[in-house]
């Protein structure tokens, strides 16, 4: 199973979600690096269960150890290794996902792949394997304002099911986002997508939406031209998270209906730097960042595992019925904000890392 990401900056997450713990091996951190559990600890806390009536109710701490890798307050440069345990399982609350796979869940793939699965609230599949992703992006976030000060990346809600609201991404503050449980900037619209999720709650079901995320002070020229485009990065991240089903950077599929002449971002010299006049890029072009706000949205689907009986089948092949029991969100957006602020961390310290590396030697003037 393929448990790692980055190239210079890389990481392996651990761990399932009933079973002792799960967590993350970093290599590739710069020593020296001042870093300790209270770094880490604030983004674990977003992403943690039980933090509002509209999340699952499983209660755990999330409290993260760091095992190696730091001497003395700083970091060695050699493997870091973070673990966060596991005190609420209830594996007992699982035993039909034993026989019976869940409909648009891992379970059947899983099974398919590899021949054997853990049923225990899916395993690897859930998406307690994030907590490993959140708590590495706290440490990339600390490099990324360490080498390039000024940089910041923050995500949030603009859609739930039908409910929907257009944010401006170089005016959302961190502090209007974190303002309600969903994770919505504009306060009526969190009003009425929070009553939303309750409402699909009581009924058993389960709804998705969308999430936008901005990253404003990015440095120019992070990204490889061909196939580890900037862009194309940071799809593969967001769409290794759990439940998301679609990704679009800048102008996205609304940009297939315009003309070049509308699309094109015209450059203009801004205080003596080359600046967009527009940003229907993203902030990325050729693959590369242009020191634009970088600025993309992700697609979450509905959670899978409801209460409601659904058509399924056997593990030995007889056609059921299955209302889940257990824990479970009825919305993934409010939590997903910080992994999504994550994996965009994780992309941006990889490519900064191997910019330096790359751009050593010194440019002619």
């Amino acid at each position: 199973m393929s448990s790692n990401f980055g190239e210079v900056f890389r990481i392996s997450t651990w761990g399932e979600s009933h079973g002792g713990g799960v967590g993350v091996v970093i290599d590739g951190c710069p020593a020296r690096l001042p870093l300790s559990e209270a770094d880490i600890q604030p983004d674990l806390d977003r992403r943690r269960p039980g933090q509002s009536d509209i999340v699952t109710p499983r209660k755990e701490a999330d409290e993260c150890q760091i095992l190696s890798g730091v001497f003395q307050g700083r970091t060695l440069g050699t493997p870091i290794s973070i673990m966060v345990r596991n005190t609420d399982a209830r594996p007992s609350a699982y035993t039909e996902m034993q026989t019976m796979y869940r409909p648009s869940h891992a379970d059947f793939t899983y099974q398919a792949k590899y021949g054997i699965r853990n049923w225990e609230g899916g395993g690897r599949s859930s998406a307690r394997e994030a907590i490993g992703r959140v708590a590495a992006g706290a440490v990339a976030k600390k490099i990324l304002r360490t080498l390039h000060p000024g940089i910041e990346i923050l995500s949030y809600i603009t859609a739930i099911h039908d409910i929907s609201v257009a944010i401006d991404p170089l005016a959302v503050t961190s502090e209007a986002i974190e303002a309600n449980s969903v994770r919505c900037p504009d306060a009526a619209t969190a009003a009425a997508m929070i009553e939303r999720i309750k409402e699909v709650r009581s009924d058993g079901d389960s709804v998705g939406g969308v999430l936008e995320c901005v990253v404003r002070g990015c440095p120019r020229g992070l990204g490889e031209p061909v196939f580890d485009k900037l862009d194309a990065d940071l799809a593969k991240a967001m769409l290794s998270l759990p439940a998301t089903k679609g990704f679009e950077i800048g102008s996205g599929f609304a940009g297939s209906k315009l003309r070049g002449s509308e699309h094109n971002d015209p450059f203009r010299i801004v205080d003596g730097q080359v600046r967009t006049t527009t940003n229907l890029s993203g902030g990325i072009q050729g693959g590369i960042s242009n020191g634009e706000p970088i600025v993309f949205r992700v697609a979450f689907k509905p959670t899978a595992t409801i209460s409601r009986a659904q058509d399924t089948v056997t593990v030995t092949g007889e056609n059921a019925s299955l209302a889940a029991r257990g824990r479970h969100d009825p919305c993934v957006l409010p939590r997903a904000v910080p992994m999504v602020e994550a994996m965009t961390a994780l992309v941006l310290v990889d490519h900064l890392l191997r910019q330096r590396a790359q751009d050593a030697l010194p440019r002619e003037e």
